[in-house]
């Protein structure tokens, strides 16, 4: 059975090269507007369905779709900021600015979507990063050297963003990269692929 990536990021498309599988990708077009009211979690099990389902319209076999957002806490849980991409500089000195000495969570979806029986299971995973606190300077040079202003958080942890943090907790470092194997691989076992003994 063919397998599909429904994203076009070279960061996703490397962590399931983890895994040995022929895959293709294909990246959807979907709005990724959140709803009014709409949680994290909400949004990012919503838009996770959506781009499966999009790619499900072109494509026959298991749809593997994910979509990720970060969050700051404001102390009370009540009132968490999404954090989105910077697009500029500016942006990301303010938004790493705002992490400093704070705990940032991903909230990270994964949707695998089996064309064959219609089959299609979503999940929810969160990650937490504790960003050390950060001096202005460390910030600057930071971003000129990296310059994440196309990534939720304004970092790459799979780059030199892993000198921000004091400490990570979650139980798949994937997650944070965007995309959680320890979980796809128990959802490709309930549709029947074994990940230690296929040929897909």
């Amino acid at each position: 059975m063919s397998l599909i990536l429904a994203s076009s990021s070279p960061f996703r498309q490397e962590l399931l090269n983890k895994l040995g599988l022929a895959f293709s990708t294909h990246s959807p077009d979907v709005d990724e507007s959140r709803n009014s009211g709409e949680s994290p979690k909400q949004l990012v099990y919503r838009l996770a369905q959506d781009k499966a389902k999009e790619v499900a319209k072109l494509h026959q076999g298991l749809i593997i779709a994910s979509d990720q957002v970060a969050t700051l806490q404001d102390g009370q849980g009540a009132n968490d900021q999404v954090l989105g991409k910077p697009h500029t500089h500016e942006n990301a000195i303010k938004q790493l600015s705002e992490c400093s000495g704070k705990t940032v969570t991903f909230v990270t979806s994964l949707c695998l979507l089996n064309t064959t029986n219609g089959n299609i299971q979503t999940i929810v995973e969160t990650f937490k990063v504790v960003f050390r606190q950060l001096k202005s300077e460390q910030i600057d040079n930071y971003l000129k050297k990296e310059q994440p202003y196309n990534c939720a958080g304004s970092f790459k942890s799979e780059g030199l963003g892993i000198s921000l943090f004091s400490a990570l907790e979650g139980k798949d470092p994937n997650t944070l990269i965007g995309l959680p194997l320890i979980q796809l691989i128990q959802l490709l076992e309930n549709e029947g692929i074994d990940i230690l003994s296929s040929d897909i």
